[in-house]
């Protein structure tokens, strides 16, 4: 009696699986490898609806590809893909500038660093009493350009002795000199709580609703003005 291990080698070319013995433990004599040829696997043809189907898939590729690239919205990148539609049909059809001016039909008057000092400063003694004083608040011309932000708060702790004192500055984009008081005030009660709050997390929003209940209405608003900007608007305010 022979025993054998066998080794299956499928060769695509004669569609032939050849069974080879690879270890032979026989009584002397050798055992020939055993062989068998396979049918060829059928090809299904494709039928008329599914050519149909594959005209349709590369129509629908050509047009994507010779289509015009979409409008881009970086400032509403994180919003609902239907809200970023619509966005995009009033930014091509020209209706962003005509809403928001409806909406807000006057620029604030909060124009010099010492105004704006004395506009931060009475949001935070009004809700932030106990949060320390602000050292500086001023606009800023390199902040848009520079850190890619609206507003931004620093903090540094400077040493009295034996106690540590932190040192709170806040800084305005410039293009918000000329804006409605609601986006001045939007951006400066965002960098307010950061003054409690470093992260932008759910205790972080909650204490802007605090301070301004529209903030989220007003967020988005701004970021809307933002992209009216990136597409090439003018200044509405200016």
């Amino acid at each position: 009696m022979v025993e054998a291990t066998a080794a299956h080698v499928i060769c695509t070319d004669s569609q032939t699986l050849i069974k080879k013995p690879s270890a032979l433990r026989s009584s002397g004599r050798d055992t020939e490898g055993l062989s068998f040829a396979m049918k060829p696997i059928p090809t299904p043809k494709y039928s008329g609806a599914i050519t149909q189907q594959l005209r349709k898939n590369r129509a629908a590729r050509a047009t994507a590809e010779n289509a015009p690239a979409q409008l881009a919205l970086p400032y509403l990148s994180g919003y609902a893909p239907s809200l970023q539609s619509k966005v995009r049909e009033w930014l091509v059809a020209g209706k962003a500038a005509e809403w928001l001016l409806n909406k807000y039909p006057q620029a604030h008057v909060v124009r010099t660093d010492k105004a704006l000092y004395d506009y931060v400063d009475d949001i935070r003694l009004e809700y932030l009493r106990n949060s320390g004083q602000l050292h500086k608040v001023a606009y800023d011309s390199k902040i848009h350009v520079m850190r890619n932000a609206l507003g931004l708060h620093t903090r540094r702790s400077i040493a009295h002795g034996s106690k540590t004192n932190a040192r709170h500055e806040i800084h305005i984009a410039a293009m918000f000199k000329q804006a409605p008081d609601a986006f001045l005030r939007m951006i400066c009660v965002h960098e307010l709580a950061h003054i409690r709050i470093m992260d932008h997390d759910k205790a972080f929003y909650q204490l802007c609703m605090h301070m301004e209940s529209e903030y989220h209405q007003l967020e988005f608003d701004v970021r809307f003005y933002l992209s009216y900007l990136d597409c090439g608007g003018e200044p509405l305010w200016g």
